[in-house]
């Protein structure tokens, strides 16, 4: 029976950090879906969904990620139900500090209780541990070079939508 894992976030935009996670995930795990997810705390969004799922797959073909990795969105239900209807036993959190773990932990436990899906967290390479994709789009709006940060198609995206 083939391991499945999700690898859940809002993805806004997709960054070298998590396109990291993603593959040392699909290194680890027979099938890995990569989902976009609605985070109500993280609004307004800079990208719709659907465009964030096409930046991710043009990203991931971009870097050589096998073709074990589906990109898709969840934008309403628990995302155990996600698991469920997939046959996800996993899921897989890039954390980057300490309190990204106690962030993480309390819905880790409760998506255990709720579905017996078990969370993995995964570390940054540490060159990348300090970005995140809230940052890497300040520093885009203020004009700043974030190339070193994510890959050649988000920046060009970035680029197009703040009007340069």
């Amino acid at each position: 029976m083939a391991q499945i894992a999700v690898v859940p976030g809002s993805f806004d935009p997709v960054t070298l950090g998590h396109l990291d996670v993603i593959g040392r995930a699909a290194r680890l795990f027979d099938e890995v879906h990569v989902l976009v997810v609605h985070n109500p705390d993280k609004q307004p969004a800079m990208f719709a969904a659907a465009d964030r799922v096409r930046l991710i797959e043009r990203s991931l073909t971009e870097t050589g990620v096998p073709d074990t990795v589906r990109v898709g969105e969840w934008t309403s239900g628990l995302l155990v139900d996600y698991c469920r209807q997939v046959g996800a036993g996993v899921l897989v959190k890039g954390v980057r500090s300490g309190e990204d773990v106690a962030y993480e932990t309390p819905m880790a436990i409760m998506n255990r209780h709720l579905a017996d899906v078990e969370t993995v967290f995964l570390l940054p390479e540490a060159s990348r541990a300090h970005v995140s994709s809230s940052l890497i789009r300040q520093v885009a709006t203020l004009r700043g070079d974030v190339t070193p940060y994510v890959p050649r198609v988000v920046a060009d995206a970035l680029a197009e939508h703040l009007g340069r």
